[in-house]
């Protein structure tokens, strides 16, 4: 039976709880783009995507997710493993030496969720269509999943994918970009203004919805069931998620400033008083 509203919202709260205590311990990561996009990624596993118990690499005969902005990392090996694929205790080692949980995912770790290595922006589109065509030769009819950050659409290896997965009609394929308009140097409207990224989807023929509460649970789940009624038509589907950089962290929410800066011993302590624990921390 799949989670309940209430019972995605105590997962919600128990990933930021890690995140939060992940990057601390380490005083190293990036919690900002984490805690953003905790709400999507919770529902995503544990609500929408159609998963096998176990992990293998072919995953045939079941839905698959490629995380592109590999730096929120924190928020992905949480919901990992809160959602089954390696044990909870794990997310202690962290960016420690000789870890699996390495900075930014990679497969040479063999870490069991883990599909690619997303250190280098940009790169994520490419794969996931790939992975979305072969599904297609296998005669699979499971979805393709792949998240992105709206400062990384600003490399162009992106858009050479855009043009790729609609000319080829790959339909099969759910990209979400993570709209909360903040990048590491500033907004991403500071840094190098993108115009109407709907627009420039639209104009590379796929279809785009949006989900204007990207930090509300029942948002997401009307959001991404009605990117799943959109496939297989014939274009790739695009979600713009509208979040919150920090969400769920007074502190954090409303600047850039926690894009990859770990809070203090004090900060930490505010942080988790906003997120009283729900089910248990590692």
């Amino acid at each position: 039976m799949k989670p309940n509203t209430q019972q995605l919202s105590d997962l919600t709260i128990q990933v930021r709880r890690d995140i939060l205590r992940m990057v601390h311990a380490v005083n190293s990561g990036h919690p900002g783009g984490s805690l953003g996009c905790t709400e999507f990624l919770v529902t995503l596993y544990q609500n929408i995507m159609e998963r096998k118990e176990g992990f293998d690499m072919d995953g045939i005969g079941e839905d698959l997710f490629f995380l592109s902005n590999g730096h929120i990392s924190p928020v992905f090996y949480s919901v990992l493993a809160r959602s089954g694929y390696f044990p909870v205790s794990e997310l202690s080692t962290f960016r420690l030496l000789n870890s699996r949980l390495q900075g930014h995912p990679t497969t040479h770790e063999g870490l069991p969720g883990v599909r690619i290595a997303s250190g280098s922006l940009g790169q994520g589109l490419s794969v996931a269509l790939g992975a979305a065509q072969a599904k297609k030769l296998n005669g699979d009819n499971h979805i393709i999943y792949s998240l992105h950050g709206d400062g990384e659409l600003q490399e162009g290896q992106n858009w050479e994918a855009i043009m790729y997965a609609s000319a080829k009609k790959v339909d099969n394929i759910i990209s979400t970009i993570d709209l909360n308009g903040k990048q590491i140097d500033g907004t991403t409207d500071e840094v190098l203004p993108m115009g109407s990224i709907r627009a420039k989807f639209e104009a590379f023929d796929w279809d785009v919805l949006e989900i204007k509460e990207g930090n509300n649970i029942d948002a997401i789940l009307a959001g991404l069931n009605d990117a799943k009624s959109r496939t297989g038509k014939g274009k790739p589907v695009c979600i713009l998620l509208h979040t919150e950089m920090g969400n769920g962290v007074d502190f954090m929410m409303h600047t850039h400033a926690w894009h990859g800066k770990a809070p203090s011993n004090d900060q930490l302590a505010s942080a988790l008083a906003q997120n009283i624990s729900t089910l248990a921390d590692y």
